[in-house]
C-alpha cells in the first residue's frame, strides 16, 4: 500500500475541462479549497514534481493537476483555483464550480483551514449540493492544536453527511488517510446523499416544482435540485455552460420557463447565502471547541501592529527598505562573480572564433554582440532576484502580505480601484510581468485593467540598478560601505515611494476617464501567522519566478544585442548609427532634462532594462560594444565629462521610474489582456506620464535658475 507518484501523459489542460483517462480505471479529483488554506500544498505532496500548469480555455485562470498512486490506482489530481464559493462571481469561481459539473470528476476533496473552519464550510456545503462524493480535507490540525482549537471529526462528518480526514499537509500527516476516503468515495460512490440545506419556505416550493421537470433531461449528470436553485438564482453562467457541456438550455423549456415564472421574482442572493452559514454554523456547534479563547491573542496583538493606521504604513516601507538593503547588499558578491566567469566564457569564445579564423564581423555580432548582453542581463538580473524573490515569498509565506493588501485597501478605494491591487504592485517589485500575471486575482474586468496599466509605476529589479547606481554617484557617495549601501536603500525607497503615489494618482485618474467605474467590494482574509518553510520557498520562488522571468528576459535579450551591435558598428559618415539617432533624440531629450544618448539607451533598452547603463557607457565611450565600468568614481567622471549634471541625473531617475514597459511585460500584457488596444494604452500610459513628470522637473529648474 504504497504511496508514489508518477508523471501523466494525459492531455493538458488547454485541452479543455474534460481530463483524459489513460486506463478506464483512473480516477479524476478535483482539490478544491479556499485560498491561504494548504491546498496547493496537499496537491505539491501528493502529486511530487510529476505536475504541470496551463489556463482553462479562453480564461486567464491558471490551474495545475499531476498524478498520485494509491493502491495500485492512479488518480489525476486538479488543483483547482482558491475561492470561496461557487457563485460563479469571479472566473476563478466560475472554473471551479464548471471543472465540478462538467469535468468528469470522479470526487471532490476540499481542503479547510482547521483554524477557521466554519468559514470554510461555506465551499463544503456549496460543492455537497453539486455532487455527494466530496471528502472534506481539514488541514493545519497543527496550527489548530497550537490555538487549543478541538474539533471532532468524526461528529463534523456526520453533520456534514461526507468523510472528513484531519491532515497537517506540510508535515504530510493525513494524506493517506485522505487518500483511503478517496478511494472509498470513488470506487463505492455513496448509497445516499447528505441531506440537502433547507432554504425558506417559498424556495423549497419553486424547487418542489422545477426538479420534477429538471431530473429528466439531466439523467443524472448534475444534481436537478442545485441546477433548480441555479436557476431561481438567475445564473446566466451556469446557463451557458449547461449549453456549452450538456447541449441542454433549460430556459428553451416551455415546462420550465413556465415554472420559472409560477416562482415569482427571484428571492435575494441574501437569502441562500444565509441558509448556507446557518447551515455551517450548525455543522461546527457540536463539533469545534475554543478550549482558551486566548489562545487567538498572538496573531490579534501582532495585527493590532501591523494593520494600524498609525504603525501599518511605517513597518510596511520599514520592511520594504531592508529587503532591498538585503537585496542591494547581497547581490554586490554574486553579480561580480557570475560577472566574471561569464566574461570568461565570452573570452574562450573569442579564441575559438580566432582559432576558426571566422571573420571580425560574425566574432562581433555573436560574441561582442548577443554573447555579451546575455552574459550582462543574467549577471545583473539573476542575483538580485534570486534574494528579492525568495524574501519576497517568505514574508507570503508567514502570511503578511495580506496585511499589506489591507492596509493600502483605503488608499486604493479612494484611487477608485481595488486593495488586491497592492499584492499586484508587490509581485512587480520583483518583475513587472509577474505583477501583471498576478492581476488575474483581481475579479473584476475594470480594476484588473487599472492595476495592469499602472503596474509599471514600481520599479522591477530590471531597473534597479540604474537607479541605485545614479543614486550612490550623484546623490550618496560612491565611498561603498555600508553607510553607503544603507544610505542608498533609503534613497531607493523614497523613489519607490513616488512610483507608488504615482500609481494610486494615476489608478484615479484612470477611474474617473476611460475606465469609470465604483470600486468592488471583495472579501480579504488575513491568513493566520505561519513559520514559513525555507526550503520549499527557496525552491518555489527560484523555480517559478526567478528562472521563469530569468528565461523571458533571455528570449528578448539575444536579439537585442544583435540590434544593439549593428547600430554601434555600422557607421554612416563620421559616426555610427547609434550615435546618429542620438544626436536626432537630442533636442527632444533636452526639454525631458536628459540627452540624446540617455533617451537611445532607455529605448534599446526596451528588451531588459538591465542595459540602459551599458548602452549609455558604450555610447559615450564610443567602444562599439557594451562596455563594464564597475568603479562608480570613474563612472561619475565620465557622466560628467558628458554633460551630466544633478538635474540630469534626477530627470533620468525619474524617467527610469515611470517609462515604458519593457518588452518581456509587454508580451505578457497582451497574453492576459488578450487586446492590442490595451496593451498599446499600457504602454503609453507611463510613457507619457514620465516625459510630463521629467519635463515639468527640468523646465521648473532652469526657470528657477537652479540648473
Amino acid at each position: 500500500m504504497g504511496l508514489t507518484a508518477h508523471s501523466t501523459g494525459m492531455g493538458a489542460v488547454d485541452q479543455g475541462l474534460q481530463i483524459a483517462r489513460r486506463v478506464p480505471g483512473d480516477r479524476v479529483i478535483a482539490l478544491a479549497g479556499n485560498p491561504n488554506v494548504g491546498k496547493s500544498t496537499v496537491f505539491n505532496e501528493l502529486t511530487g514534481l510529476n505536475q504541470h500548469t496551463g489556463n482553462w480555455p479562453g480564461k486567464t485562470v491558471a490551474t495545475a493537476q499531476g498524478t498520485h498512486t494509491y493502491k495500485g490506482v492512479d488518480y489525476i489530481l486538479v488543483d483547482l483555483p482558491g475561492t470561496y464559493s461557487l457563485l460563479a462571481h469571479s472566473a476563478e469561481e466560475e472554473v471551479a464550480r464548471d471543472f465540478i459539473c462538467f469535468g468528469g470528476a470522479d470526487g471532490v476533496a476540499v481542503v479547510c483551514d482547521a483554524t477557521c473552519l466554519e468559514r470554510n464550510l461555506n465551499l463544503v456545503l456549496q460543492t455537497i449540493e453539486i455532487t455527494p462524493n466530496v471528502v472534506v480535507c481539514v488541514n493545519l490540525m497543527d496550527e489548530a492544536k497550537k490555538k487549543q482549537i478541538d474539533i471532532d471529526l468524526e461528529q463534523l462528518s456526520r453533520n456534514l453527511g461526507v468523510p472528513v480526514v484531519g491532515a497537517a499537509a506540510r508535515s504530510g500527516k493525513g494524506l493517506r488517510e485522505l487518500m483511503e476516503a478517496l478511494s472509498s468515495v470513488t470506487h463505492e460512490g455513496r448509497p445516499t446523499p447528505p441531506d440537502p440545506i433547507r432554504y425558506t419556505a417559498p424556495i423549497e416550493a419553486a424547487i418542489a416544482s422545477l426538479q420534477p421537470l429538471l431530473e429528466g433531461r439531466l439523467a443524472g449528470k448534475l444534481s436537478s435540485r442545485w441546477v433548480a436553485l441555479k436557476l431561481l438564482d438567475q445564473d446566466d453562467s451556469l446557463t451557458a455552460s449547461l449549453r456549452t457541456h450538456l447541449g441542454f438550455d433549460p430556459l428553451a423549456d416551455p415546462a420550465v420557463a413556465a415554472a420559472l415564472e409560477g416562482a415569482g421574482p427571484s428571492p435575494p442572493l441574501a437569502a441562500y447565502k444565509s441558509a448556507i452559514v446557518l447551515a455551517a454554523e450548525g455543522a461546527c456547534a457540536d463539533s469545534v471547541t475554543l478550549r482558551r479563547a486566548e489562545s487567538r491573542d498572538r496573531d490579534r496583538k501582532i495585527d493590532a501592529v501591523l494593520t494600524n493606521k498609525w504603525t501599518g504604513i511605517p513597518i510596511m516601507l520599514a520592511l520594504l527598505a531592508a529587503v532591498f538593503w538585503l537585496t542591494i547588499t547581497g547581490a554586490n558578491y554574486p553579480s561580480q562573480w557570475l560577472s566574471d566567469a561569464l566574461f570568461w566564457v565570452q573570452d574562450r569564445l573569442t579564441d575559438l572564433f580566432v582559432y576558426l579564423h571566422a571573420p571580425d564581423w560574425l566574432h562581433g555580432a555573436l560574441v561582442l554582440g548577443v554573447y555579451r548582453v546575455l552574459a550582462w542581463v543574467v549577471s545583473v538580473m539573476l542575483p538580485p532576484m534570486a534574494i528579492f524573490f525568495p524574501l519576497f515569498t517568505l514574508l507570503e509565506d508567514f502570511g503578511y502580505l495580506p496585511r499589506v493588501a489591507f492596509n493600502l485597501d483605503h488608499q486604493f478605494k479612494k484611487a477608485c480601484a481595488c486593495g488586491k491591487q497592492a499584492l499586484t504592485m508587490c509581485m512587480g517589485f520583483g518583475c513587472n510581468a509577474a505583477g501583471i500575471v498576478g492581476c488575474r486575482i483581481i475579479d473584476s474586468p475594470r480594476e484588473r485593467l487599472i492595476a495592469i496599466i499602472t503596474n509599471n509605476f514600481v520599479p522591477c529589479n530590471g531597473r534597479f540598478p540604474t537607479l541605485i547606481s545614479i543614486i550612490t554617484m550623484f546623490f550618496v557617495g560612491a565611498a561603498g560601505g555600508a553607510l553607503s549601501t544603507g544610505l542608498s536603500a533609503v534613497v531607493l525607497l523614497g523613489v519607490i515611494v513616488l512610483g507608488v503615489v504615482m500609481t494610486f494618482w494615476i489608478s484615479r485618474l484612470l477611474s474617473h476617464t476611460i475606465l469609470k467605474g465604483v470600486p468592488s467590494s471583495f472579501t480579504l482574509e488575513l491568513p493566520p501567522y505561519r513559520r514559513p518553510q525555507i526550503g520549499k520557498v527557496l525552491v518555489r520562488s527560484v523555480l517559478d519566478r526567478t528562472l521563469f522571468v530569468l528565461g523571458r528576459a533571455v528570449a528578448v535579450a539575444a536579439p537585442a544585442g544583435l540590434l544593439i551591435w549593428l547600430m554601434a558598428n555600422i557607421q554612416v559618415g563620421d559616426a555610427s548609427v547609434l550615435l546618429h539617432c542620438a544626436h536626432f533624440l537630442d533636442p527632444f531629450a533636452h526639454l525631458l532634462g536628459m540627452d540624446g544618448v540617455i533617451l537611445m539607451a532607455f529605448i534599446l533598452g526596451f528588451p531588459a532594462n538591465e542595459i540602459v547603463v551599458p548602452i549609455i557607457i558604450m555610447a559615450y565611450m564610443a567602444t562599439g560594444s557594451l562596455t563594464d565600468m564597475s568603479n562608480l568614481f570613474a563612472l561619475k567622471d565620465l557622466l560628467v565629462q558628458n554633460g551630466w549634471t544633478w538635474l540630469t541625473a534626477v530627470c533620468t531617475m525619474l524617467f527610469c521610474l515611470m517609462h515604458w514597459p519593457c518588452s518581456t511585460t509587454c508580451l505578457t500584457i497582451g497574453k492576459e489582456t488578450k487586446s492590442l488596444k490595451w496593451t498599446a494604452i499600457s504602454f503609453a500610459v507611463p510613457t507619457l506620464v514620465g516625459m510630463l513628470v521629467c519635463f515639468t522637473v527640468a523646465t521648473a529648474a532652469r526657470l528657477l535658475g537652479l540648473a
